[in-house]
């Protein structure tokens, strides 16, 4: 059983730090929280791929002479075996000897006289194909990145932490297999990056991204959903392959491990039936990459472009419409029969002082208001020009600090080809 203990400072109030110091706490656990999520140690590598063709799960029960004598019996027998399974051509057992390249032991009894092992026998492909036809030359599928979902207890884990399934995937050996399977490892930003939550997007250009972090064409999302009986009994697998960005069902089974010392056995079995379901896949064309991952140079239709500009057009129009509307208020609050906006003061300032004054200007487009505005600031005696309203297609407010009586700001203005009108502590000018 588990316990659950409070540590004692954990009953304290956390103290509460604040300026330079507080700061550097903060920066401190944030670091420690972002460590938390993409280290520690949750990797898996995969093994490294071999094209040699595996036969894994061979079963033999052999007797001897000797307990040397009985393990070199039951290694021929699985040879044997494992070449029954390829549906290879009748070989004598020297000429299967000839090309095996390796024995595997996934489980053995040793005894004086017999040799009780579970085994994988690993056949060179190159002198293998000899026999059964050169099957090497068969369509490989594109790359595909590998996402292993387990379902166990409520929660679904794909690489926050190492797990079973994510094992059995890492040490699948996927030389021969005509599935080109891209297996992340798992550690640092790969726990962030691919989730659970991840095969349920159906945007293409955030799949794109995804899938360009490890060069690969389309997904595969084998699941394993697990239930545990009761501690110590039977575990009930339920296994679905889906594939692509819109998550498609291709398959589903189920299988049984009797206790939890035979759930990685049960998981490798899973493993190469998956195996199977995408091969069978690729072969019906189910398993082609899905065509609008890829995005290439995104191009918009010309009649959707035209609709866009004319959008963009009208609404540009109804904000022209907008500001003069708002120019036309502007005016009507200004002295009865006059076309210009009050200044933000009341008196003309002393000759020689900085006053602020109102200057209206005629702006039918955004090159005059641009060439406007500039004018105005190049205006000898000018120190601001702020702008207060804009109207493209009627008349832009701006206020002007100038060093000087309204007058010798007119007088500028006109130096620089601006005709001029002045009502109160206002100008109204254009070109």
């Amino acid at each position: 059983m588990h316990s659950t203990r409070t540590l004692p400072w954990l009953r304290r109030p956390l103290p509460v730090y604040t300026g330079v110091f507080g700061g550097i706490v903060a920066l401190a656990l944030l670091a420690v929280a972002v460590f938390a999520q993409v280290g520690g140690d949750r990797g898996i590598a995969p093994v490294a791929a071999s094209s040699d063709i595996s036969v894994t799960g061979v079963e033999v029960d052999a007797t001897g002479k000797s307990s040397e004598e009985a393990r070199e019996n039951g290694w021929q027998q699985a040879q044997r075996k494992a070449w029954e399974r390829l549906k290879g051509p009748k070989l004598s057992d020297s000429q299967i000897a000839g090309i095996v390249s390796a024995i595997v032991i996934e489980r053995e009894q040793l005894g004086p006289r017999r040799y009780i092992a579970r085994l994988g026998v690993i056949f060179d492909r190159q002198r293998a194909n000899a026999y059964l036809g050169g099957s090497e030359q068969a369509r490989r599928s594109a790359p595909m990145l590998l996402v292993p979902v387990t379902f166990s207890a409520g929660t679904e884990l794909v690489y926050e932490m190492r797990n079973p399934w994510q094992r059995a995937w890492a040490e699948y050996q996927s030389g021969s297999s005509r599935i080109d399977y891209v297996r992340p490892s798992g550690a640092g930003g790969d726990s962030l990056l691919v989730t659970y939550g991840q095969i349920g997007r159906r945007s293409r250009t955030w799949w794109r991204t995804v899938l360009d972090q490890f060069s690969a064409s389309d997904v595969l999302v084998p699941i394993a959903d697990l239930r545990y009986t009761y501690p110590g009994g039977p575990i009930e697998g339920t296994f679905t392959a889906r594939h692509g960005p819109d998550n498609e069902y291709l398959a589903g089974f189920r299988m049984t491990a009797a206790n939890p010392e035979q759930l990685p056995a049960m998981l490798e079995k899973a493993v190469a039936r998956f195996d199977q379901i995408f091969e069978q896949a690729l072969a019906s064309g189910r398993l082609a990459p899905d065509p609008t991952l890829d995005l290439g140079d995104l191009q918009i239709d010309p009649a959707i472009q035209r609709l866009i500009d004319l959008g963009r057009a009208d609404a540009e129009r109804q904000r022209a419409a907008a500001a003069a509307e708002r120019a036309s208020r502007a005016n009507q609050e200004a002295e009865p029969g006059s076309n210009v906006t009050a200044a933000p003061v009341e008196t003309p300032p002393p000759p020689g002082s900085v006053g602020l004054y109102t200057v209206q200007i005629a702006t039918p487009d955004a090159a005059a208001f641009n060439a406007g505005l500039s004018q105005v600031r190049g205006a000898a005696g000018v120190r601001t020009a702020g702008i207060r309203s804009t109207a493209i297609g009627g008349t832009s407010v701006l206020t002007v600090g100038f060093e000087g009586s309204i007058d010798q700001l007119a007088a500028a203005l006109r130096s620089q080809g601006f005709t001029v009108r002045q009502a109160n502590n206002a100008l109204s000018v254009s070109r």
